[in-house]
């Protein structure tokens, strides 16, 4: 091109045909040639041709470019984003003697602005003798979309002060630049200036508000807009979609596409695309995906990267892992997104040898992980078997510097306490400890809890206090659990205390989290105050009261909650009918227990799991139905555990059913031949049943095989430490204290004329 324009200079009497009307003279001797030669490439968007010619005539020092073929050359640089030619042409015309009006400066900012550089716009700004409305909107422009969004909002502040009324393209901008840096009641202010101004219904002040109000969450609003616009375009659309399939709406948002079908005015885009897919996605409906699969190839779509990406996760979060791989090889130049959706849905969908291979070929095809890409891959690593590939990658990270990314390292800390690999996981937690954000703290508390160290859940929790201040749910459902794990009343209260004071009382997960706490702390009393008091109960509330109820003998109270959950409509879960089993049985309602039972499947929805047996076996052997327990154990469909079987001949032991419960400690004994607690209720029903030969001989067997009966224990909470005692216990620290002043109490005791047959 440069060759070109030289030799057409070098020849005066070359004509030339660029979309130029003839002229009479068509050399370049004048500057007017030169002006409207570029000027004509401008035109007919031939931006590059015209930067180069602009090259040429630069070192022509006889010719000037005139100050309409400057505004051209400048949109052309924003057109390309080409900043270093835009700072060569707005230096040229600076060092000419031409003197640029408000337009053409209003062209340097918006050029500035486009090419991401706020600091050049800026100062042209700031330099500018004389302003308009388009020069105030093109600098806010450029801060809403690079940032700082907040200067955004100040100059569209200081644009009032100074006695400009903004236009719909200043609120398209300044209402963008909110959506990130406002809260909803600004932007209702917004709102409101939009409608005062008149520009309600300008569709660019329209669009912006219905992006503002779905990325604050507030989906009404957004579709109040919506309906107001009365020529709806294709970002309206757009715009609408895609904030029904962001905030939950799958179903709105694919009727929402629909419906824009249905009108015929506009081709979906890619983006468009790229929201029913991820709604399709989330709803687990590949058939909808299909069909809109099919219309992305209609559309010529299918080899973008944007759609292409999103049909690829699409299919993956469906579990069509082939069908995910097909869509990605379908795109004609995949990007880094796009290698990241596939591997995260490999890894997701339980594949980690096969997102394995993705990573190892995408980086042999030059692509760099992100912290996305690693943190995708290390989800897929989710037990002992895949330790080894999970630290591969670990080293991988490391060598790649991205060991030190918070979010990384958390997701590290996940994955080595998902591969039970206590020590590494508690490893990155110390590295790290100084930099640990809220989901470090609670990813080594989660770990904890999964691997019941519940004492250190609570040691956690005072260290988190001190390093991070503030905890969130996650936190408190943690340390709850740690507290009713140990019976840790006094505990359980300083937590219920520390989440009124974080505002965290209302949340309906600590709330359960609560009531079960109390449950299991003994303190029926509390937990069905804390229950009342609840507004929005779940399926957790209730399940967790009837559980509570039905576990300390109260049946009654128990079934009675169960039907005032089934009149308000909420629908049981396995652990709820666990719950009204269990209370079935202690209040001996063994037919009302059996036809629960046996209409599970067929009432709720629910196939019968291990506990619910359980509780089966308990019911019938409570109610003195031995034999029928039995054979109700011996028709089930998979091989009874130790935990029937126990159930079983404790019922033996308290009914003296000597012949049933020789059979049951057989089958116990087979499954785990060095189990106690069969060899003592065995010896319990021989000994009730004046059996002493069998009760020698099975002690005999017992001292043989080295069975010993496991200790009870007991604890007390002092303080902030957690004192375990075993019967006859004489490895306590501080039993030189303890025994004496058990033997005080006792004198005690005595001296107000009670018994104490342990003391014979």
């Amino acid at each position: 091109m440069i060759k070109r324009l030289q030799s057409t200079l070098k020849c005066p009497h070359r004509h030339f045909n660029r979309g130029i009307p003839n002229a009479a003279n068509p050399s370049f001797k004048h500057e007017e040639s030169f002006n409207v030669y570029i000027s004509s490439l401008c035109k007919q968007k031939h931006f590059k041709d015209a930067l180069r010619a602009f090259d040429v005539l630069e070192k022509n020092a006889d010719h000037l470019v005139d100050l309409s073929t400057c505004a051209h050359l400048i949109s052309a640089c924003s057109s390309l984003r080409a900043i270093e030619y835009g700072r060569k042409i707005h230096n040229h015309i600076l060092k000419s003697s031409l003197l640029p009006n408000m337009i053409l400066e209003n062209h340097i900012i918006n050029m500035y602005g486009k090419c991401g550089s706020t600091k050049d716009a800026r100062n042209v700004f700031d330099n500018m003798w004389e302003r308009n409305v388009v020069t105030w909107t093109a600098l806010i422009a450029a801060y809403s979309q690079k940032g700082p969004q907040v200067e955004a909002i100040k100059l569209y502040i200081r644009m009032q002060q100074s006695g400009f009324v903004p236009d719909h393209f200043t609120f398209g901008s300044v209402i963008k630049a909110g959506s990130s840096q406002i809260e909803a009641d600004l932007g209702e202010q917004l709102h409101a200036q939009v409608i005062k101004f008149e520009f309600g219904s300008h569709q660019i002040a329209q669009n912006a508000l219905i992006a503002m109000y779905t990325k604050f969450g507030r989906i009404n609003e957004a579709c109040n807009v919506f309906s107001s616009i009365k020529s709806k375009d294709l970002i309206s659309w757009s715009s609408m979609i895609a904030g029904f399939a962001k905030l939950g709406y799958e179903l709105k948002a694919l009727c929402c596409f629909k419906e824009m079908l249905s009108q015929g005015t506009y081709h979906p885009n890619e983006f468009i695309f790229g929201s029913v897919f991820s709604a399709c996605g989330c709803l687990g409906q590949p058939e909808y995906g299909r069909q809109i699969h099919g219309m992305s190839i209609k559309y010529g779509l299918e080899g973008n990267a944007f759609t292409g990406c999103s049909l690829t996760d699409m299919y993956a979060k469906c579990g069509f892992l082939c069908s995910a791989k097909t869509a990605f090889n379908l795109i004609e130049n995949p990007d880094l997104v796009s290698w990241n959706a596939l591997i995260a849905g490999f890894a997701y969908g339980g594949d980690a040898n096969e997102a394995m291979l993705i990573f190892s070929r995408m980086r042999h095809l030059g692509f760099t992980p992100d912290d996305i890409t690693v943190r995708s891959l290390l989800c897929g690593f989710t037990n002992p078997s895949t330790i080894s590939q999970g630290k591969q990658v670990h080293s991988y990270i490391t060598k790649i510097g991205l060991d030190m990314d918070i979010p990384v390292c958390n997701t590290l800390l996940t994955m080595y306490a998902n591969c039970s690999d206590y020590n590494n996981a508690y490893k990155m937690f110390n590295e790290n400890r100084d930099s640990a954000d809220l989901v470090s703290w609670n990813a080594i508390m989660t770990m904890c809890m999964h691997h019941h160290q519940v004492g250190e859940v609570l040691a956690l929790f005072r260290k988190m206090l001190l390093y991070h201040g503030k905890p969130d749910y996650i936190t408190l459902v943690n340390v709850l659990g740690a507290c009713g794990k140990f019976a840790s009343l006094e505990t359980g209260d300083q937590v219920y205390c520390c989440a009124m004071k974080n505002g965290l009382d209302f949340e309906i997960l600590v709330n359960n989290g609560l009531v079960d706490m109390y449950v299991k702390c003994g303190s029926l009393e509390r937990a069905r105050k804390l229950f009342d008091s609840m507004v929005n109960l779940d399926v957790v509330s209730w399940s967790s009261l009837i559980v509570g109820y039905a576990q300390f003998g109260y049946g009654e109270e128990a079934l009675d909650l169960f039907m005032k959950m089934k009149n308000q409509g909420i629908k049981p879960n396995q652990v709820t009918l666990v719950g009204v089993l269990t209370a079935c049985s202690h209040v001996g309602l063994v037919k009302e227990g059996m036809k629960l039972f046996n209409s599970m499947e067929k009432d709720y929805d629910i196939i019968p799991t291990r506990e619910h047996f359980s509780c089966v076996i308990d019911l019938l052997a409570r109610a003195g139905q031995i034999h029928e327990a039995e054979a109700f154990i011996n028709q089930m469909g998979f091989e009874p555990d130790i935990i029937m079987w126990k159930t079983l001949l404790a019922a033996c032991r308290n009914r003296n059913n000597v012949e049933v419960g020789k059979r049951v400690a057989e089958n116990i004994l087979k499954i785990d031949p060095s189990n106690s607690a069969a060899h003592v209720l065995l010896c319990s029903i021989y000994a009730s049943a004046g059996d002493w030969k069998d009760v020698a001989t099975l002690r005999s067997l017992m001292r043989e095989k080295g069975v010993r009966k496991v200790p009870g224990q007991s604890w007390i909470e002092v303080k902030d430490g957690i004192h375990v005692f075993s019967a006859e216990d004489g490895l306590h620290p501080e039993r030189d204290k303890i025994f004496p002043m058990l033997e005080e109490l006792c004198l005690q005791i005595l001296d107000i004329g009670y018994v104490i047959p342990c003391l014979e």
